[in-house]
């Protein structure tokens, strides 16, 4: 991949271990009137070649060019892993669960709930760690407290107020 110009000075060559790889660019792309930056990360580790492309708004020179892949890697990495967990461990979301579309959305949406929920109670707050539960028994607290809890006209009032919610 070459800049406007044609240069070479959009290549970054990196060797690190067992792996081998060029990261090139090209910035100022009209992508439906948005002006995108592309980053095409070519790696051969293992007698294997694999190409990695990513798209950003961050305008993309030698200096930052590595730390971008790494980060375009790390967050791919980090979809991957969980949506494979979702997938075939924890979840089994393997095929449709209802012939409704709106049923299938809601289910996937609360699926997601779900993960955040125990995500947070896997890597989260202090609070959570101090109890010294282990997530099978704070989950299934909270299972308890989902079914147990009756929702009130006033409870369901306050769902449609904007509200915010902070971690630290």
């Amino acid at each position: 991949m070459e800049g406007k110009k044609g240069k070479k000075d959009n290549v970054v060559k990196i060797r690190e271990s067992e792996q081998r790889g060029e990261i090139t660019w090209v910035n100022d792309i009209d992508y439906r009137g948005f002006g995108v930056n592309v980053l095409e990360y070519e790696v051969e580790a293992e007698k294997r070649k694999q190409k990695f492309t990513f798209i950003t708004d961050i305008k993309i020179t030698k200096n930052n060019a590595q730390k971008l892949m790494n980060a375009g890697r790390n967050r791919w990495k980090i979809e991957n892993e969980g949506f494979n967990r979702q997938k075939n461990l924890r979840y089994h979301i393997q095929h449709a669960s209802s012939q409704d579309y709106n049923a299938m959305k809601n289910h996937y949406l609360l699926t997601q709930i779900t993960e955040i929920i125990m995500m947070l109670h896997e890597h989260g707050s202090k609070a959570l760690r101090i109890i010294k539960k282990t997530v099978k028994e704070i989950s299934s607290r909270l299972l308890e407290a989902f079914r147990g809890q009756t929702l009130t006209d006033e409870d369901i009032a306050q769902l449609g107020k904007p509200m915010q919610i902070r971690f630290t």
